[in-house]
């Protein structure tokens, strides 16, 4: 089938490789976001859609505002294409726009619809603690995530996971579901599915605010949200910003099949569970992994960290870099 792609960030990259390696179909544009200003030096980085579609000669379109944007509205309607594929584009597309391809526009959808309809779906579901999510294919309408759903792929989420970790594997598994949804649209093979409206639940956009970690949740609480948002959480030690990269909840220790290379804590779990001091109090270090923080229910035990300023390190290694002590405080 002829298609056009509709993609932006990392998440996006994968599919359209997938279907650059497949025969079947012929990527006839890209669209995607415009280059934006990023980094130290302030220079114009394309997306990585972008680059991806460059290195391979594709025409790439970058409107700033689709719908309102004739040069590519013309492109696309001259376009005639079967299937206009979207995943992670980044703007509404107009009811002008989703009508123009033969057989729909088909989403690529980071969750299992329709729970976490919206912008961040991957990062809500491990903020939420959730121990299973996946990709939803569905043929998109007018509205945010409510087209009727296609094809559905589950995969599940360990308590180690981080986003980035997560997203590779959605990002996977999301390129095999939209070819196998192409090959049974082609053979007409799909019977859509509307979504149950009481079971929607959104995944908004995030804030910086959702970064900065409030001691007075519990462990689990701030573990979820350090690899949710991971490498951005960020807390205050010595008046200094401090980023939390990697964390482990130590009241989940007894449920956990700990990777080998935490198992040796399990044998210090009795020693741990007489531990207790303020909210945000620094109440143990333990060699060679880091340092236990108090919250309102459990502790924390930081694995990963960065100063501001310096480089990303091991939690241990920073607590003998800033010669940390015990009762000093995070907040």
């Amino acid at each position: 089938m002829r298609l056009v792609y509709f993609g932006t960030p990392e998440f996006a990259v994968t599919t359209l490789e997938k279907l650059l390696d497949n025969s079947s179909h012929k990527i006839i544009a890209v669209v995607t976001q415009p280059d934006k200003r990023r980094g130290r030096g302030n220079k114009m980085i394309p997306s990585p859609v972008k680059e991806l579609a460059l290195k391979h000669n594709l025409p790439v379109w970058q409107p700033t505002r689709i719908k309102k944007d004739k040069e590519t509205l013309e492109l696309l309607q001259k376009s005639h294409a079967d299937v206009f594929v979207v995943v992670a584009y980044g703007q509404i597309l107009s009811s002008k726009i989703l009508n123009m391809p033969k057989l729909g526009c088909i989403n690529v959808h980071g969750s299992i619809l329709p729970e976490y309809r919206g912008a961040a779906p991957i990062q809500w579901s491990i903020y939420d603690g959730k121990t299973e999510t996946g990709v939803t294919t569905m043929l998109m309408d007018e509205g945010m995530d409510t087209g009727d759903m296609l094809l559905k792929a589950y995969t599940s989420i360990d308590l180690f996971t981080n986003v980035e970790e997560l997203s590779l594997a959605l990002a996977s598994q999301g390129a095999d579901l939209l070819l196998e949804t192409l090959t049974q649209l082609q053979k007409n093979e799909l019977k859509p599915i509307p979504q149950n409206e009481d079971l929607v639940t959104y995944a908004r956009l995030i804030d910086k605010v959702d970064y900065r970690i409030d001691w007075h949740k519990s462990s689990l609480q701030i573990h979820n949200q350090i690899r949710a948002f991971y490498p951005h959480c960020i807390t205050t030690f010595r008046s200094q910003i401090l980023k939390i990269m990697r964390s482990l909840p130590l009241t989940e220790i007894k449920t956990l099949d700990l990777p080998s290379n935490l198992r040796k804590l399990s044998s210090l779990l009795q020693d741990l569970e007489t531990l207790f001091g303020e909210i945000g109090e620094i109440v143990k270090t333990i060699k060679n992994f880091g340092f236990v923080v108090q919250t309102s229910s459990g502790l924390l035990l930081v694995l990963e960290v960065q100063l501001a300023g310096k480089k990303q390190q091991s939690a241990w290694n920073f607590v003998n870099g800033t010669h940390l002590q015990l009762g000093e405080k995070l907040s």
